[in-house]
């Protein structure tokens, strides 16, 4: 049995209750470690010390133990992120997949897994019941319960009958208009203040880190890249350096324009320490901590940064995607979301439902208690159908559009996408190799896949390494892993020397 929950953790300690009455064993999957030792802690309680977790900040030795508990069946229950999916763990009886939506269930390096994928697997060979938990499921998955091949559980109350929050989309443009050139809103800046004044949290989130998003010569429109990737350099103001996200590059904040030699330069958009050093200049007297991979580096780091906030009565969290999911602040009455179009424009055929997703998901920290809670959603665009349906909470509404949305342009849950990606430090070679494999490929349809022909990726160049992709729609089946295992095959006789050929089903990411 396989069930898709609209709804959350109390529901799952009753059904671990339940299985660990049976004699079996259950496993609980979380998508980020900041949540681990929160729900460690509610389980704790539960159930005592049977407890073991696995995740990737263990040390080598506590990796060990936590292993060897597991396997010697001194655990009862396991926790962990997605690798825990391997664990060593017999007669289990329950699996629970919690923020079942979430990306990084699957695994973008290699080997390259999707542990939902592999925990639907386990739970059918041994047949114990596989459970989603989400406000927001997956689109596909939804449509799977909606066509019973799931079965949907719906709640339609928050835990201790706390209402919603109330939400309010801002539009930025107009702010703009009236002179307010801050990256908050008036209104935000009013719901702060009543914050503080009432000494009651707030958070504040923006799906970006650094100071600015790039840095660009207003005389001749020179941006600043990285010399390894074709991305745009990120301002960090700690360090006054410019960085790369996907590489590690660093170097030095140049004053004048490598290209034209102008001293016009000027920093665009916004990122977490912008957002911070913004909020020191307007409220000096409020207590501030951020959240986000620059602030998480070290071991226990997500943790000590969460219970500063909730114990130490911090003012204002301000952070990224991990301050979303699944945390319990009582007294954070107040959520601002920042800049809600981050996730709009970007070359992927889910950037609606991320969207939603996210602004959802960070909506429901604020008001999980007897306070009413708050949100103000920034946008320049008021009217996306993601985030007024964010604004109104409505799942439903925004599942019909997308899904009508997908129906006409062949999208998953309708097709499978496979991502064939090629890779090269010579420029020359990867071009050549894609338009090989596109060729055969080509050859081997019988007329089931759509193909299309390669082209250089949106982000053409990582470390030093050339880009393609070539995108195949289709229905993922024996007959299709045929077609794509030889053409693969083909390739890798050929011994091609400095290319690799990356094949992924429905991947996270089309950049």
């Amino acid at each position: 049995m396989e069930l898709l929950v609209h709804g959350k953790t109390e529901i799952y300690l009753q059904l671990i209750e339940k299985t660990l009455e049976l004699g079996k064993k259950a496993m609980v999957l979380v998508p980020e470690i900041s949540l681990t030792s929160q729900i460690v802690d509610r389980f704790l309680a539960r159930f005592g010390n049977c407890i073991a977790v696995l995740h990737s900040k263990l040390s080598n030795g506590e990796r060990f133990d936590e292993w060897n508990k597991i396997k010697d069946g001194r655990a009862k229950i396991i926790i962990g992120a997605r690798s825990a999916i391997f664990a060593p763990v017999t007669n289990l009886g329950i699996l629970i997949i919690d923020e079942e939506h979430d990306n990084s269930y699957k695994s973008d390096m290699s080997p390259r897994y999707h542990a939902k994928e592999i925990a639907h697997y386990m739970a059918k060979k041994n047949n114990f019941p596989l459970v989603l938990g989400s406000a927001t499921p997956d689109i596909a998955d939804y449509y799977k319960s909606k066509n019973f091949d799931m079965e949907l559980i719906e709640i339609s109350k928050r835990a201790n009958d706390a209402k919603l929050p109330k939400v309010k989309i801002v539009d930025m443009r107009h702010e703009l208009a009236m002179g307010n050139r801050s990256m908050f809103s008036l209104e935000l800046q009013d719901e702060i203040k009543k914050n503080l004044a009432n000494k009651q949290q707030t958070i504040l989130f923006i799906n970006r880190r650094g100071y600015s998003t790039f840095v660009m010569c207003r005389e001749c429109g020179h941006t600043m890249k990285c010399p390894n990737c074709n991305i745009a350099l990120t301002y960090h103001s700690y360090g006054n350096k410019l960085k790369c996200h996907y590489c590690g590059h660093e170097e030095p904040v140049s004053k004048v324009c490598p290209e034209c030699g102008s001293k016009k330069i000027k920093y665009f958009g916004t990122g977490t320490q912008r957002v911070e050093d913004e909020i020191k200049q307007l409220f000096p007297d409020a207590t501030t901590i951020r959240m986000d991979i620059d602030t998480v580096s070290k071991k226990n780091s997500h943790e000590k940064i969460l219970n500063k906030f909730k114990d130490e009565n911090i003012d204002i969290l301000i952070g990224t995607q991990m301050v979303a999911k699944g945390h319990h602040f009582p007294k954070v009455t107040l959520v601002g979301i920042v800049a809600a179009d981050v996730g709009l424009n970007i070359a992927d055929y889910r950037a609606e439902e991320r969207t939603f997703q996210t602004i959802t998901q960070v909506s429901g920290r604020a008001g999980r208690e007897k306070d009413a809670g708050r949100v103000i959603i920034q946008t320049y665009n008021p009217d996306n159908y993601a985030i007024i349906c964010s604004q109104k909470q409505e799942y439903k509404a925004f599942y019909e559009g997308e899904l009508q949305l997908r129906k006409c342009l062949n999208y998953p849950p309708f097709c499978d996408i496979i991502l064939i990606r090629i890779n090269s430090e010579n420029a020359n070679k990867v071009k050549e190799v894609s338009e090989k494999i596109y060729r055969n490929l080509k050859k081997q349809n019988d007329g089931s896949l759509l193909i299309y022909k390669p082209l250089p990726s949106p982000i053409d160049k990582i470390q030093n390494v050339y880009r393609w992709r070539i995108v195949v729609k289709g229905k993922l089946n024996r007959k299709t892993l045929y077609i794509l295992n030889k053409v693969v095959n083909e390739f890798y006789n050929s011994k091609v020397k400095d290319v690799s050929v990356i094949v992924d089903s429905n991947p996270n990411n089309m950049l």
